[in-house]
């Protein structure tokens, strides 16, 4: 089994290191070393609790395998581990020879002479492109250590100290007979390690488990591992893992559960695996055992509101719109009854819209696009017969916008190269039985046949004419903007729109449903004319169609805004 802790590094002067001819060469740039520097000297430790303990900077890992007895090959992190070379080679000569820090070694297999040439770094070497980046480097610390040492509040013991006894590196030994294949995954398009591959080798760690009977150790390893995959395939599930989090992760989606399992206030990448290996480093496997089922609890309980149609729709609304975090629910849900459970989200989202007036709600508002969510989330649980669940992988992976349902009059939102097409949809939907529309047929079919039409102006005119019959049936501009004129759409859709006409967004949005398209049904209901009267007015959305589907969002919300009109 793989092991993993954490070294300091002034403990690795112990160690020689061999870096075999499958690794590139030494490439870091003088501005890597440099920032490798600053980081260090920025680091502040800083006391953990009452103990002599304090924090440290942690490097990435290094991954090593054990060739004999204190020789390691080095699998990943040669460039880190040669640049910490230099910067101990370089603190060393303030000092005489006999009283220097004994270093760890590093040869390079293609370079036979590379450990003499890294004993004396500070001369120019052409002899190999290696030797030119190494020696640039040790150049480049030289420079850096001058221009700070003309601050007068630069220590360079300080420094020296944090470097060798505050800075530790994430020491990963692999027992894994090729070696060239773990380099392969490394290092071919550059895949790190992750926290949850960390974490994993500290649970396996076999120095976790009671010596004695190894087919016990060994079975119990196993199980762990088994679960751990069972967990990984069920948050694969997109359905699952959108439910719970927002953010787009292929792989590792267990760090999830260790994220939030780490109170540690870090933020840095590698915190939540120091967090666990302070947990678990050094501790018995009753420890060890013991975080383990806090994951599989974590892991658990997700799966528990995943399964339970209630529960899915609130706490993903919930997390969806910001409202609270899942840290807070879990630990709600450890302390709560499942009726006082579903009671506490109820109460979390009508506390969040306790000030809001629904109709004080229009398209500037920043509380209307998670209204129209929950407006939607309410609907289909309020439907007896709907056993549907809202797809929050399809709602996190795409870019949503509150949609007006009638357009309003923005000449702007038509380009110029779209005005032809714009005009050729919107003609055949024109009602000429309207006394307003008599006309507008044959005005926009002459600006069709108008090959070198430029008018602005024109356009504009026809323009608010055809808006104005569409639009004929809502009173006022607030209607227009108000939020018995706005839907939930996907940024994509809304966008193809143009600000297209009643009847063009209804064709999109049943061509989009018919596609296997994501179409939230409040949305859907709006523009098939749900709530209105037999036989609809299929070409306009008319007030009769607006104050209905006010009636319909009173319905459903109100239980959870205010609904009274002023």
């Amino acid at each position: 089994m793989n092991s993993i802790e954490l070294k300091t590094i002034n403990e690795l002067s112990i160690y020689s290191f061999f870096i075999p001819a499958y690794q590139r060469g030494y490439r870091w740039t003088p501005q890597e070393v440099t920032d490798l520097l600053m980081d260090i000297d920025e680091f502040i430790p800083r006391e953990l609790g009452d103990g002599e303990k304090k924090t440290w900077y942690c490097l990435q890992p290094i991954v090593v395998k054990n060739r004999n007895e204190g020789l390691f090959e080095v699998i990943d992190g040669q460039q880190r581990l040669t640049t910490i070379y230099l910067i101990l080679h370089y603190l060393n000569q303030d000092y005489v020879e006999k009283k220097r820090d004994k270093l760890f070694s590093i040869d390079y297999e293609t370079r036979k002479d590379s450990k003499e040439f890294l004993s004396n770094p500070e001369l120019e070497n052409e002899e190999c492109i290696d030797y030119y980046f190494i020696h640039n480097a040790y150049s480049t610390i030289e420079k850096w250590f001058d221009k700070r040492e003309e601050d007068s509040s630069f220590d360079k013991n300080e420094f020296r100290s944090k470097l060798k006894f505050h800075t530790k590196v994430i020491w990963y030994e692999t027992t894994e007979d090729n070696a060239i294949t773990v380099f392969t995954r490394l290092n071919i398009g550059k895949i790190s390690l992750t926290n949850a591959e960390l974490i994993k080798a500290l649970f396996l760690n076999s120095s976790n488990f009671r010596a004695g009977n190894e087919d016990r150790v060994r079975l119990r390893q196993i199980e762990i591992a088994n679960e751990w995959d069972s967990i990984e395939t069920a948050l694969q599930n997109n359905k699952l893992w959108y439910f719970l989090s927002d953010e787009q992760k292929e792989d590792n989606r267990i760090e999830y559960i260790f994220n939030l399992m780490n109170d540690s206030g870090e933020t840095d990448q590698y915190s939540t695996f120091r967090f666990f290996y302070s947990c678990l480093a050094g501790k018995s496997e009753e420890v060890m055992s013991s975080y383990w089922e806090k994951i599989q609890a974590h892991y658990q309980r997700f799966n528990e509101w995943f399964s339970e149609r209630e529960l899915y729709h609130k706490i993903g609304f919930l997390l969806a719109s910001k409202i609270a975090k899942i840290k807070d629910l879990y630990n709600c849900s450890t302390s709560l009854k499942k009726r006082e459970f579903v009671q506490h989200i109820d109460m979390l989202i009508k506390n969040h819209f306790k000030h809001q007036n629904l109709f004080e709600l229009d398209y500037e508002n920043k509380n209307t696009q998670n209204v129209l969510l929950l407006y939607n989330i309410l609907t289909m649980l309020q439907n007896e017969h709907d056993s549907s669940y809202f797809p929050f992988d399809e709602y996190k992976q795409n870019r949503w916008n509150k949609e007006h349902i009638t357009s309003r009059k923005d000449v702007t939102s038509i380009p110029v190269i779209n005005r032809r097409d714009w005009l050729s949809d919107v003609i055949s939907y024109i009602d000429i039985s309207q006394e307003d529309a008599k006309d507008l047929p044959s005005s926009i079919n002459l600006m069709l046949t108008n090959e070198t039409y430029t008018d602005d102006d024109l356009f504009t005119t026809l323009f608010e004419k055809i808006t104005s019959h569409f639009n004929q049936f809502i009173n006022s501009t607030e209607d227009i903007d108000g939020i018995s004129n706005l839907a939930l759409l996907d940024e994509k859709t809304n966008k193809g729109y143009k600000n297209a006409v009643f009847p063009l967004k209804r064709k999109y949005i049943i061509e989009l449903d018919k596609t296997g398209g994501f179409v939230p049904v409040c949305t859907k209901n709006v523009f098939l004319k749900y709530f209105s009267d037999y036989p609809p007015k299929i070409s306009f959305w008319t007030q009769d169609d607006r104050e209905k589907y006010e009636q319909d969002l009173i319905r459903v919300l109100c239980n959870y805004l205010e609904v009274t009109k002023q």
